[in-house]
């Protein structure tokens, strides 16, 4: 930035957020992401040694992705040219390479070209962007929420180094917190502040690992609470609460969270805990996320880790289903709870889910075979001439209503793909098969 810029940028900082003022300007203030640039960290060493590849960040909202940028570029004396992946188009990022093309004639300072959400860049934006990162006219420094691997193309990504931020902790949420407290200069030290400790937990809880809406709640508390006779404003329990309303839920229904929060219901379905799989059910449901959705993975859950072992649980899961398509949302938010409650108490077994693997490879493998002439319909005289149905026995006409018969192709005589567990239903299933085919193995 240029002399005027900078001084626009002091002013603009006057009247910013409180987040946005307390933003540290080096390594050293920065709270959190110690296995990135804690002492001796590669993240660190880069930064110092000013040879910084061009890097993705990826971490969840308040992490400080951003900030670490701004550090970046003021720790290297890079040209620091940040844009909205919003809001800015191809036309926006082609004059700032043909400016930094200019700067790296004129003083050879380089350029950092920093794009915030950068997962919402469509290929042709991000394909703009490509020959100048390859050839250094550029360091690229992209922030997300999102997974690179799905959000950001190959050729981009293998160009730049990802580093994965983590949410960042109750501890630190605090020191940040405190920090912004003690600061007259940025801060709110000159509003003589008083937390008290309930009222810090409650914030730190609530700002859900985002040092952002941590501040920025503090500093709407701390101005909506007028000062004591002693000329001190105290937040106590009851404001923070008022002030917040509510916790938002950070929450993708199209990114990460959306996958992990899917596979957290599916696993606490799977290992029995219905109070683990009304939670992680409500978190998608009151986040917004499409009933129909969560009630076909309900419904694949059924087949996929029940199966045999309860039928019924197909029959309430489509139910559920249903239901939601019939009476719709919120009402229907009980079905699918009802759904969840079901498969996390049912009997469990993957036995239906092995077989059918088993068979899908089985065809992999090249498996054709013909079907056995006596399986086949004799729907036309030349048909039945040739042998068709030839031999069949109709399991009807024998003592209880079965009698042994060759139905798999010759090569496969004796393959076993389904073996019954021996949970609920598939016991009984298991004794008739047992029953049935000696040979079959025993209940594993």
């Amino acid at each position: 930035m240029d002399m005027f810029e900078q001084q626009f940028e002091k002013d603009r900082l006057k009247e910013a957020p409180l987040a946005a003022r307390m933003r540290p300007s080096n390594l050293d203030e920065f709270v959190g992401q110690e296995h990135l640039v804690g002492k001796g960290r590669v993240l660190r060493r880069a930064i110092e040694s000013g040879n910084l590849p061009s890097i993705l960040l990826w971490g969840p909202p308040g992490s400080g992705k951003t900030t670490l940028a701004n550090i970046i570029a003021n720790t290297t004396a890079s040209y620091f040219s940040p844009v909205s992946a919003v809001s800015a188009g191809v036309a926006d990022l082609r004059k700032i390479i043909e400016e930094a093309k200019e700067r790296r004639k004129l003083n050879r300072r380089k350029t950092i070209l920093f794009i915030d959400e950068i997962h919402r860049f469509n290929k042709a934006q991000q394909d703009a962007i490509l020959p100048f990162v390859e050839d250094g006219t550029v360091t690229l420094i992209g922030a997300t929420t999102e997974n690179p691997s799905f959000e950001v193309i190959s050729p981009l990504l293998s160009r730049a180094q990802v580093f994965v931020l983590k949410p960042l902790t109750n501890d630190e949420i605090r020191i940040i917190i405190f920090q912004a407290v003690k600061d007259s200069l940025r801060g709110l030290g000159a509003f003589n502040i008083e937390i008290d400790d309930d009222a810090m937990d409650y914030l730190i809880t609530m700002s859900n690992n985002d040092a952002r809406t941590a501040l920025n709640t503090l500093e709407t508390a701390a101005l909506t609470t007028p000062p004591d006779t002693d000329g001190k404003r105290k937040i106590a329990l009851s404001i923070i609460e008022d002030t917040i309303q509510h916790r938002a839920l950070y929450y993708d229904k199209s990114g990460d969270k959306h996958f992990d929060t899917i596979s957290a219901l599916h696993k606490s379905m799977r290992g029995s805990d219905p109070d683990a799989a009304l939670y992680w059910l409500g978190r998608m449901i009151e986040a917004g996320d499409d009933p129909l959705y969560i009630a076909r993975r309900i419904v694949r859950f059924a087949t996929e880790d029940i199966g045999m072992a309860d039928p019924q649980a197909l029959v309430v899961a489509m139910a559920a289903q249903q239901a939601v398509h019939f009476i719709g949302m919120p009402e229907g938010n009980l079905a699918l709870a009802e759904a969840a409650v079901y498969m996390a108490t049912a009997p469990k077994s993957n036995s239906l889910y092995a077989a059918y693997s088993a068979v899908q490879e089985e065809i992999k493998k090249g498996s054709n075979e013909a079907v056995p002439f006596h399986l086949r319909n004799a729907v036309t005289p030349l048909m039945k001439n040739i042998g068709y149905g030839k031999g069949y026995k109709h399991a009807h006409d024998y003592k209880g209503h079965f009698v042994e018969q060759q139905n798999l192709p010759e090569r496969l005589q004796g393959k076993k793909f389904y073996i019954p567990g021996d949970q609920g239903n598939e016991k009984d299933v298991a004794e008739r098969l047992n029953k049935w085919r000696p040979e079959i193995p025993e209940i594993k």
